[in-house]
């Protein structure tokens, strides 16, 4: 199959629930291809698969993210195109220079004992539950980063179903082929209602701050100590809220199949933290929640010998990347003990998502805790997956407590 029959089927239903095959197929044709110019692909000029020339692109700061046209006439894209994950340098470089302040490792120390109590939590509900099947992501994969988010960032935990219910709408534009007319409409109510959401959170820490982000970014702000504005500071609270929560869902619904499927390696991760870390690295290499990210040339130029115009966009498949049989012996199999390069699941370069630490973090407290308190958990049902081709997880995973906890 040529690149366009490929993509074709990696947009079908079929493609979306199992993408690895039309990955594997687009590593045979070579690391990137060129993409035929027609209406349905409008500017993209390659696709790129191979791990190095996506780390490469990735890398290079000349390569840009392009705004789409017409993005401040709607709300959902105002509020992307005003945040640090959707700008390029130099803006970029300031934004995020406000948020790192944050992300200290002081303050990745102070989430340890918040990820222990939530997910203690969230076990002891398992375990009064009983010997029977539930919904993993409903139970745990869902709140576990929601509440350890919520309190991090000062979102009122009373407040996440509402949140979840608009940040499923703007992920659901966000898909490459979710862009239709109704998803748009209602992802700008969605960002709409979240950016009145934040204003009020915002005007009540100025009256009574807290020990959590917006509290310490609020002071920052009006005290200029940050090169924000408060149109910022919202808008990147939405993003990163978004960015760091959902990807830590799918780290546990993608991963808990994969670690169920190897009970040698379920069985040895209570007490091991370095297989711990290994396992939560292959799995985020393995099922990687993003999929794609797309960079446009600066310049006419190539990539690996593919001409790329001006303006003119590499779609870079992450997925792919990190499944690169050239950088990954084996690349299918589940090998957390692997060594080789790090995986591009949170991409690289300067725009490496920013939660990452948080994510891994939650992954390591929480996973030998639930392996050590239900041994004997299985999974019920196949997984359900998002189908989206840009967030990529499982929404719904029954799983069997068997025996109750240990």
């Amino acid at each position: 199959m040529d690149v366009t029959q490929l993509l074709t089927r990696l947009y079908s239903d079929e493609g979306r629930q199992d993408p690895y095959p039309c990955y594997a197929a687009l590593h045979a044709l070579g690391p990137v291809s060129p993409v035929p110019a027609r209406a349905e692909h409008r500017s993209v000029a390659a696709v790129a698969v191979g791990y190095d020339l996506v780390s490469q692109v990735l890398r290079d700061p000349r390569w840009y993210k392009q705004a789409p046209p017409g993005w401040r006439e709607q709300e959902v894209l105002h509020t992307l195109q005003t945040s640090m994950m959707f700008v390029n340098p130099p803006e970029h470089t300031r934004m995020r220079a406000a948020f790192a302040r944050s992300f200290t490792p002081r303050r990745l120390a102070a989430l340890e004992p918040i990820v222990h109590r939530v997910v203690d939590g969230l076990l002891d509900r398992l375990a009064d539950a009983g010997d029977t099947d539930l919904d993993f992501v409903a139970e745990f994969a869902y709140p576990l980063p929601a509440l350890v988010m919520a309190e991090f960032i000062g979102i009122p935990a009373g407040e996440l179903d509402f949140y979840r219910q608009r940040v499923e709408r703007i992920d659901e534009f966000l898909d490459v082929a979710g862009q239709t007319p109704q998803r748009l409409a209602a992802a700008n109510t969605a960002a709409a209602e979240l950016r009145d959401f934040y204003a009020g959170l915002i005007a009540h820490r100025r009256h009574r701050p807290g020990d959590d982000l917006i509290s310490a970014l609020v002071e920052a702000v009006d005290f200029g100590d940050v090169e924000l504005t408060v149109d910022e500071l919202v808008s990147n609270l939405i993003v990163l809220f978004n960015a760091a929560f959902v990807t830590t869902v799918y780290l546990f619904s993608n991963g808990l199949p994969l670690l169920l499927a190897h009970p040698e390696v379920a069985a040895a991760l209570p007490g091991d933290d370095a297989l711990t870390r290994g396992a939560v690295d292959e799995i985020l290499r393995l099922e990687a929640p993003v999929h794609f990210l797309a960079r446009a040339a600066p310049e006419d130029t190539e990539v690996g010998g593919v001409p790329v115009g001006r303006d003119r966009n590499v779609l870079l498949i992450l997925g792919a990347a990190n499944r690169d049989p050239a950088r990954f012996p084996d690349p299918d199999r589940f090998d957390p003990r692997r060594s080789g390069p790090p995986s591009l699941a949170f991409g690289a370069g300067p725009h490496f998502c920013l939660g990452a630490a948080v994510s891994r973090l939650e992954g390591r407290l929480a996973l030998p805790r639930l392996l050590a308190r239900f041994p004997g958990l299985t999974v019920a049902e196949p997984p359900t997956y998002s189908g989206s081709l840009f967030l990529r997880g499982a929404d719904k995973l029954t799983v069997h407590t068997r025996g109750g906890p240990a």
